[in-house]
C-alpha cells in the first residue's frame, strides 16, 4: 500500500466579495471542493514562481508595448543586445497601428533573467510584461 501524505490544516481570512466571486467561478466550472481548489491554486503558484529560487530557468517573456512612444523600440533592442547570453530567440508581432507584442524565448541563469525583467519593466512605452518560466534541467 502507498504511503499517505501528511496533511496540515490552517485558516485563511478571505474577504466576502472574493469568496462570492470564487463560489460563482467554481459553480460555473462544476468544482465543488474548495480544499482541492486551493491545493491546485497553491501548486500553480509554486510552479509559476519557483523559477525565482532555482539556478537555471527557461521559458518566455511576452511584452506588450506602444511603439508610438519615442525610443521604445530602440530601448527594447538595446536590452536584448545586453542580454544575448540568455535570449534564445524573439518574435515581433504588429497588433495594430500603435501596439506591438514582443515574445522573447529565454534560457539561463535566473539571476540574469531577473535583471532582464527589471530592465524591461523600466522602459517607457512598455504596457504589460508577462513571463512563463520553469526550472531548466
Amino acid at each position: 500500500m502507498g504511503e499517505e501524505k501528511v496533511k496540515s490544516k490552517f485558516g485563511v481570512y478571505i474577504p466576502s466579495d472574493l469568496i462570492q466571486e470564487l463560489d460563482a467561478v467554481m459553480k460555473g466550472l462544476g468544482i465543488e471542493n474548495r480544499s482541492k481548489l486551493f491545493q491546485e491554486a497553491l501548486r500553480l503558484f509554486i510552479v509559476e514562481n519557483k523559477w525565482s529560487i532555482v539556478k537555471n530557468v527557461t521559458g518566455s517573456i511576452t511584452i506588450l508595448y506602444n511603439h508610438e512612444v519615442g525610443g521604445v523600440d530602440e530601448a527594447l533592442t538595446d536590452a536584448q543586445h545586453t542580454f544575448l547570453d540568455v535570449i534564445i530567440s524573439t518574435m515581433h508581432v504588429h497588433l495594430d497601428r500603435e501596439r506591438c507584442m514582443l515574445i522573447i524565448a529565454i534560457k539561463g541563469s535566473s539571476e540574469r533573467i531577473k535583471e532582464l525583467l527589471g530592465k524591461l519593466h523600466s522602459i517607457r512605452g512598455v504596457m504589460l510584461i508577462r513571463h512563463v518560466l520553469v526550472e531548466a534541467q
